[in-house]
């Protein structure tokens, strides 16, 4: 996204969060607006200004950053010894990112401290360069809701949601405080403002800090449909939600997935869905996209970043650096106060190779059996649950 919009977004933003103060006791008063000068007053007769329509826009959504360790070490490789730089990871999918109109990643490790030390497996401390690497590729927003929320508590939480503040990346998920908790994330696409809201299965065990129950959003059906409709109060077109469900290495969505996601995407409000987009990740590999109840819902993306993966069998398994790029063109209500409607929904395939430790669009792959059969493993999964009938296409 351009830095003008990227702009726009944090704008958009403090605007909204000001507005909403009122809710958390902060102090606020009303906007100032400048009168209009003599020269911009309408002469009497004269015909309104014509009010032209809001503008369509495009979401991209893409998977899981696990940086193992081997991903570490490949950005310090890439830092040339001056910290470490994941940006070059992630050049090759920016132009698919920075083309939209909003881009949304899941950041699903914590950062540690900046100089380290860092990990990967099991409990991650990831460099807070992968902020700035987000911001650099296009991301606007961060699902931070994940197992891993936790793996160094509320100071690791903290540390992370600081970090993706000073790359200029919003975040959902998680939260430092209470207030922040109560707050929807809320993004300016288009002509139409978006609200991601996000939420995990479980923090690996992990408890909550203690007094602070709201600093991770666990996945409770009657509290997404209640921050929803919060949302749509607080001027939100599209509601987004990001789900950290599924279980891993499981290529077919479980049926936990299914049952929720026919709850959530049946859920409505004077003729409208409460949620226009479901994101899922977590399962470690791809799977499919599916149009329920007139909403699409991504089970899966995989993942987008991650180092060489171990399924539970002990062998390394290839789909662990499989993932797919959602990509949906909104367009505005034909009605006001009308829905927001996806008229476009597209899949793009992707591939993280271990060893030159890049991002691959596949989508733009034209030869290469080897990349081809890649793409195509992930093709058939994506479309496995027949989203090529509600027009789910292939892009690039």
């Amino acid at each position: 996204m351009t830095q003008r919009t990227r702009q726009g977004v944090v704008a958009l933003a403090v605007a909204l969060l000001a507005a909403a103060a009122g809710c958390s006791g902060a102090p606020h008063g009303p906007r100032s607006v400048p009168p209009a000068s003599p020269s911009q007053e309408p002469a009497a007769g004269d015909a309104p200004a014509p009010t032209s329509a809001p503008a369509g826009f495009t979401l991209v959504a893409s998977g899981d950053v696990l940086p193992h360790n081997s991903v570490i070490r490949q950005a310090a490789d890439d830092a040339g010894g001056a910290g470490h730089d994941f940006r070059p990871m992630l050049a090759g999918v920016r132009p698919l990112i920075s083309g939209a109109d909003l881009a949304i990643c899941h950041m699903e490790t914590i950062y540690g401290t900046d100089g380290g030390p860092f990990t990967g497996y099991p409990a991650f401390k990831s460099p807070p360069q992968v902020a700035d690497a987000l911001a650099a590729t296009g991301y606007d927003a961060c699902s931070t809701a994940s197992n891993h929320t936790l793996d160094d508590g509320a100071a690791g939480l903290a540390r992370t949601l600081d970090a993706l503040d000073r790359a200029g990346v919003r975040h959902a998920g998680s939260a430092r405080t209470a207030a922040e908790a109560a707050r929807p994330t809320l993004l300016k696409a288009g002509g139409a403002t978006v609200a991601q809201l996000a939420y995990t299965y479980g923090t690996n065990g992990y408890p909550l800090p203690e007094g602070q129950p709201w600093a991770v959003n666990l996945i409770d059906e009657q509290k997404i449909l209640a921050d929803a409709k919060a949302a749509r109060k607080a001027g939100a077109d599209v509601v987004v939600v990001s789900l950290h469900w599924g279980t891993e290495w499981q290529t077919a969505p479980e049926a936990q997935q299914l049952s929720l996601g026919r709850s959530l995407t049946a859920a409505r409000t004077g003729g409208r869905p409460d949620i226009d987009l479901i994101l899922g990740t977590h399962a470690h590999v791809p799977q499919a996209y599916e149009k329920v109840n007139g909403v699409w819902i991504i089970y899966g993306m995989g993942d987008q970043i991650a180092g060489p993966m171990v399924n539970y069998s002990g062998a390394f398994d290839a789909r662990g650096n499989q993932s797919s790029v959602g990509r949906f063109t909104f367009t505005p209500p034909r009605t006001p106060g009308g829905r927001w409607e996806v008229t476009r929904a597209e899949f793009v395939p992707q591939w993280y190779d271990t060893g030159a430790g890049r991002v691959v669009n596949l989508g733009a792959v034209k030869d290469g059996a080897a990349l081809a059969s890649v793409r195509d493993t992930i093709r058939d999964v994506v479309l496995g649950r027949g989203a090529a009938k509600d027009g789910l296409v292939m892009g690039e």
